[in-house]
């Protein structure tokens, strides 16, 4: 057995068994990543869908996932490859590819307008050791990273990928403890934690779904602003309107005047406010 020190979990791991995320094993008494090398999704995006607004805009970027997730969103638009036990078993009994065949990957499409790879559609911090091996290539190249992320993960995951990462969108899904506990199965101060050291260091964006009932008061939306203010007002807030999917079909899509009066309550503290799914 081995303890994964990825993020607050700290799953006990058994040799050959699986952590919470389904996505990291132990082997020879050592944590070890058993997605590495292992794409489920690839696309050519506009580098907004990620979303980012104040990075490289007009941009295209090759965007690729993998599969697992450390979270539980009960909402999750890509739950086929995070939540997935039958998917993650597929997709590890077919072929993987290297850090350098995806960076080459990234290089051929430079012609097709893209400026690099974002990591995205499943939870990449939980395949950290890729994303690193891999995004050192692609800055070899003169190319960009990006990490679209749910932030839930310890600082030395971070501090590992930083010198290779240029802009990292995060969700601050809410700013209430039992949200994150009770509802996504997450940890809110490790994800503030991560902000902060991120923001230190990179282009930050964060993106807050508001989903009915759960996160959408002016209140709510008046503290996290704020404390994202406190770190600086010029990081950009994209809030998301919600649509019922996968688990949580209970509810109706979000108003999107309720959107538009909750971005108005950031824009109190930030000076970029952008509001999405509108």
């Amino acid at each position: 057995m081995a303890i994964c020190d990825v993020c607050f979990r700290h799953c006990d791991i058994p040799e050959g068994g699986r952590g919470f995320c389904g996505a990291r094993t132990c082997r020879n008494g050592t944590v070890t990543a058993l997605n590495y090398g292992v794409i489920s999704s690839a696309a050519l995006d506009p580098i907004e869908k990620k979303p980012f607004a104040r990075f490289r805009p007009g941009s295209m970027i090759l965007s690729v996932g993998s599969y697992g997730c450390n979270m539980r969103c009960p909402f999750c638009q890509n739950s086929d490859i995070s939540w997935s036990e039958r998917a993650m078993t597929f997709m590890e009994s077919g072929d993987t590819v290297t850090p350098e065949q995806l960076a080459g990957a990234a290089l051929r499409c430079r012609d097709e307008g893209n400026i690099g790879l974002a990591f995205t559609y499943n939870e990449p911090l939980i395949g950290h050791e890729f994303v690193r091996d891999t995004a050192r290539l692609v800055h070899d190249e003169g190319m960009v990273n990006v990490l679209v992320t749910n932030g839930t993960a310890e600082l030395h995951v971070l501090d590992g990928l930083l010198p290779f990462i240029d802009a990292i969108n995060i969700d601050l899904k809410g700013f209430t403890d039992r949200y994150y506990n009770r509802v996504l199965g997450g940890d809110r101060a490790m994800v503030m934690r991560f902000i902060g050291r991120a923001a230190e260091r990179c282009h930050v964006e964060l993106t807050t779904l508001i989903v009915p009932g759960e996160n959408d008061s002016a209140g709510e939306i008046r503290e996290l602003s704020g404390w994202v203010a406190a770190i600086s007002p010029d990081i950009p807030l994209h809030i998301s309107r919600f649509f019922p999917r996968f688990r949580m079909t209970d509810r109706g899509a979000t108003d999107v005047a309720l959107v538009y009066r909750l971005a108005d309550a950031a824009r109190e503290k930030l000076r970029y406010v952008y509001t999405g799914n509108c």
